[in-house]
């Protein structure tokens, strides 16, 4: 079990000790729930009343929450919530995917393995893929011919990676996801499906994190590329060809169709979908369930998702919305002929 004092947590945020300097913290928890050697943050001072009923050791929170809180113990940061990310990355108690090397692990003669790898059982490595030190596979996971993987990357159990895929450094693929699948490219010719062979990779940068069940498909001439510091949920689309730009965060069950490009520093919420071929520019937020059907070139928020409604009430706005083109009709014949009066 790690633990650190609170003026290395302080030292390692940027923030201000309040307090004992040498308090033990061994983990973190909510306001609610932590215990005397735990952290605990408040990021929204809506929740500024639940300090005086916390049993946390220590509180991450900002000056202005500071002033009159009454706590003994506390880190001062500007931005409290961040420091809370830092502080559980380093009290972490998650497991590796694998420890050591498994037995039942095959391995190419052919791959290039780095130092302190660790193979779970199971786990399949194809001749020509490059691993890179510190990595580490779960059970049952699939590497295919010539992949590269970078140093310090967790690859979780279950999870396919095609040839030829490239994947950086620190980066956090989990169960189930599937990277270089082929794109859905197919050519039509009398009724008939011609399948066109996807010949491109998929280039994953540092930093990146692939949610559960999600897939990544291969590009069909060109590579998909998901840039540094990307950040992707559960259970997502990302066709082939697309384009991801830095720091970008995509919510679970999204879609993007092929060869649309994400600008940088994008916010995507949940079920969203993204049409082919066009682009997002850079630091837009796209809310929950939205569809974009059209180049976005401003940053801002965008929404198109219609909210839920009783059932009486969505069968008369949806019976009113089938007479939009004729109302519009209408309103178009009535400034017509409001103008020949005049």
């Amino acid at each position: 079990m790690a633990e650190y004092t609170l003026q290395q947590l302080a030292d390692h945020v940027g923030g201000k000790v309040r307090g004992d300097a040498n308090l033990t913290i061994t983990g973190v928890g909510t306001l609610q729930s932590a215990h005397a050697h735990q952290v605990a943050f408040l990021a929204n001072s809506r929740y500024k009343n639940q300090l005086a009923e916390s049993e946390a050791g220590a509180i991450l929170l900002s000056p202005k929450d500071d002033e009159g809180s009454g706590i003994s113990h506390a880190i001062v940061v500007d931005n409290p919530y961040a420091a809370f990310a830092k502080v559980a990355q380093l009290l972490d108690t998650t497991p590796a995917p694998a420890e050591g090397i498994a037995a039942s692990a095959k391995v190419s003669e052919r791959a290039i393995i780095g130092d302190n790898v660790s193979l779970g059982e199971y786990v399949v490595i194809e001749a020509g893929a490059t691993i890179g030190a510190n990595v580490s596979i779960g059970a049952h996971t699939h590497i295919g011919a010539d992949v590269v993987i970078g140093d310090n990357t967790k690859v979780w159990s279950g999870v396919h990676i095609y040839h030829q895929c490239q994947i950086g450094a620190d980066c956090n693929i989990h169960s189930g996801a599937i990277i270089g699948a082929d794109g859905f490219g197919w050519a039509p010719e009398n009724g008939k499906w011609l399948k066109i062979p996807q010949i491109g990779r998929v280039i994953i940068g540092d930093r990146v994190e692939i949610g559960a069940s999600t897939t990544v498909d291969r590009g069909a001439l060109d590579d998909t590329i998901i840039s540094n510091g990307c950040i992707i949920d559960n259970q997502c689309q990302i066709a082939h060809n697309v384009f991801i730009d830095e720091d970008t965060a995509i919510a679970g069950c999204t879609v993007l169709a092929g060869s649309c490009r994400i600008g940088k520093r994008c916010m995507i919420g949940g079920a969203s979908a993204i049409n082919g071929h066009i682009s997002v520019c850079d630091d837009v937020q796209i809310m929950g369930f939205a569809m974009v059907i059209k180049a976005i070139t401003e940053p801002g928020v965008y929404a198109s998702g219609i909210p839920a409604a009783g059932h009486r009430e969505w069968r008369r706005n949806g019976a009113r919305f089938r007479q939009l083109d004729d109302l519009f009709k209408r309103v178009k014949t009535l400034e017509q002929q409001q103008n020949d009066n005049e």
